[in-house]
């Protein structure tokens, strides 16, 4: 069936597209991926076999939001932990030291100010929390006020400020541990780094490091390198740590919605038409 393939839907990084994949199939057109981070994907390569690809952003954008924000309340009021507690045998506890962050009022700082950055930057307002974002590109004025967001031109101004520094980017080259030992160091000793991007923005090894000294107060992540990570990681082990699998994009909206954006992607690549979610190599 190999030359009647004309789309390929990807689902979860699967099936790998590598260039063996892309000899077998000379009829390809377009690559549809379930998701906006594209980094299991070496554009160029692609784009030399003539063959387009588009990502699903509008369908993720919220449900990534909404995960962004949950996991922000929970690793604040320390959900995980309390509720352990709830269903313990004992319920033993003193109150004190089940005290959480308050999060109304507290500074955000949104590294990546795109499409889900700036659907954070939304809720966060209802929470009644000071917005800070760094971007490549500044948001226009507007947008910005809508929010009550304030730019960072550097990425150091937002780490010492921030109560909560959420991670939004994708994963490049110049992302990749983004967030290292130094940027750590900069942010306070009360403050809770959240990862929602992809685990390798992050330097875990310096994480962990952080954890454990109080450089930092705690962290949250949907997403790690690799996933799962191993049974015996130190990450497993912190109390000041929330991890989920990978959930950013899981509601059973977005799934039906991610399918339909790829659909409506494919039927214009091979109709000739512009695609509403193409991606080109950088």
């Amino acid at each position: 069936l190999s030359k009647k393939v004309q789309a390929i839907y990807l689902w979860w990084h699967k099936p790998v597209i590598d260039q063996e994949l892309l000899q077998s199939l000379p009829n390809l057109k377009v690559i549809a991926n379930s998701g906006v981070g594209m980094d299991h994907l070496d554009l160029k390569l692609v784009a030399s076999f003539g063959v387009k690809v588009a990502n699903a952003p509008r369908a993720v954008s919220s449900s990534t939001a909404d995960a962004g924000m949950a996991l922000l309340l929970a690793s604040a009021r320390r959900l995980v932990e309390v509720h352990h507690i709830a269903i313990s045998s004992s319920m033993d506890y003193c109150e004190a030291d089940i005290l959480g962050v308050k999060v109304s009022g507290a500074t955000l700082g949104i590294i990546g100010m795109g499409r889900i950055g700036y659907k954070i930057a939304l809720r966060a307002k209802a929470f009644e929390m000071k917005i800070l974002y760094h971007n490549r590109t500044r948001r226009k004025a507007q947008e910005e006020q809508a929010v009550g967001a304030t730019y960072c031109e550097k990425i150091d101004s937002l780490l010492q400020q921030a109560d909560f520094v959420m991670v939004v980017v994708s994963l490049t080259p110049q992302t990749c541990n983004l967030i290292g030992k130094r940027e750590l160091e900069l942010m306070k000793p009360t403050a809770t780094l959240i990862n929602i991007s992809r685990g390798a923005v992050v330097d875990q090894e310096a994480l962990v490091m952080a954890l454990q000294t109080g450089v930092i107060g705690a962290a949250a992540m949907d997403v790690t390198y690799p996933e799962p990570l191993p049974r015996d990681h130190l990450l497993l082990k912190l109390k000041n740590v929330i991890i989920t699998p990978h959930l950013g994009i899981k509601t059973d909206k977005a799934t039906y919605m991610i399918t339909e954006e790829a659909v409506e992607n494919i039927l214009a690549a091979l109709n000739g038409l512009p695609m509403p979610s193409e991606v080109l190599p950088s």
